[in-house]
């Protein structure tokens, strides 16, 4: 019995110290990293300066183009994440400000994600790599449910979210594999697609009455001076529950409403999103109503 109890506990240290060691080392290669995703490029980076940074979900990351503010002399990255919520939007901006970046102008897409104020596990698990190395985005993730398990436990996060910054992220970051998240200065043109469906059904979404990442949003501008500009983005004509955007109106006044501003069916690739015609059509409105 005293040797089984005393070969298990090798077996346990063992595993522990490879635990340690994996750890160490993927870590060590994501803090190499700059050119593969939006969240290791402001990580990794310090003393940027913006005119206009843009945050939000895929409805930011397609709608605004960010090459048409630079032609205006606006220095410009949209970081809008597809598939990413409020939670990382604000996140994202809060390591920006640890990062020492100044920015004059905050554009946030806020609509359909002000519905929820949970983490997007998909994208949240970009910043995990650097738990350790980041005190705010430490305290970003210490109020979620697995906090412990994925800051005390080496490795866990690793194995948690193998698909997102497993084995093949850590190989193809260690060979410099280029993305196309970061072309186009961020923002990701879409295409016109014949067979789209153009109808969508939003009549059962609310807005949260007091989304808390939004507010850390607008008060983080606030703080630093930046000017805070939310915007809620189009949507195509066939849409039902339309009056999502009016209930966002009435519970946040300060969100600019422009879901009307393109809706011919031609300009968007599908019912939420913009082709790139539309994001043209979009972002030119944009530009005339808030940096003429």
């Amino acid at each position: 019995m005293k040797q089984f109890l005393l070969y298990t506990l090798k077996i346990l240290l063992l595993t522990i110290v490879i635990a340690v060691v994996l750890d160490f080392g993927y870590t060590k290669v994501f803090l190499q990293s700059s050119n593969r995703g939006k969240i290791e490029k402001v990580f990794n980076s310090t003393d940027e300066k913006y005119d206009v940074v843009i945050l939000g979900s895929s409805r930011a990351n397609n709608h605004f183009v960010a090459q048409m503010f630079e032609e205006r002399g606006l220095k410009t990255f949209n970081y809008g994440m597809s598939g990413g919520h409020l939670f990382e939007a604000s996140l994202l901006l809060k390591l920006m400000i640890e990062r020492n970046y100044l920015i004059k102008n905050v554009i946030l897409e806020a609509d359909l994600n002000l519905s929820n104020d949970h983490q997007a596990e998909g994208i949240s698990a970009k910043f995990l790599p650097f738990l350790h190395e980041s005190e705010t985005i430490r305290r970003h993730f210490e109020k979620e449910a697995d906090y412990r398990e994925l800051y005390y436990i080496p490795f866990y996060r690793y194995v948690k979210y193998d698909a997102k910054i497993g084995v093949r992220e850590v190989l193809d970051t260690s060979r410099n594999k280029p993305t196309s998240l970061l072309d186009n200065k961020g923002y990701y043109p879409l295409g016109k697609k014949p067979n789209a469906n153009m109808k969508n059904n939003i009549t059962n979404l609310n807005p949260l009455k007091k989304n808390q990442y939004f507010y850390e949003i607008k008060k983080f501008c606030e703080q630093k001076g930046i000017k805070f500009i939310a915007v809620m983005t189009p949507m195509c004509e066939n849409t039902k529950g339309m009056d999502y955007f009016e209930k966002v109106k009435k519970l946040y006044p300060e969100i600019h409403n422009y879901e009307k501003v393109v809706s011919e069916d031609r300009y968007f690739s599908s019912c939420g999103h913009l082709n790139d015609a539309g994001a043209r059509l979009f972002t030119a409105r944009i530009l005339k109503d808030f940096f003429n």
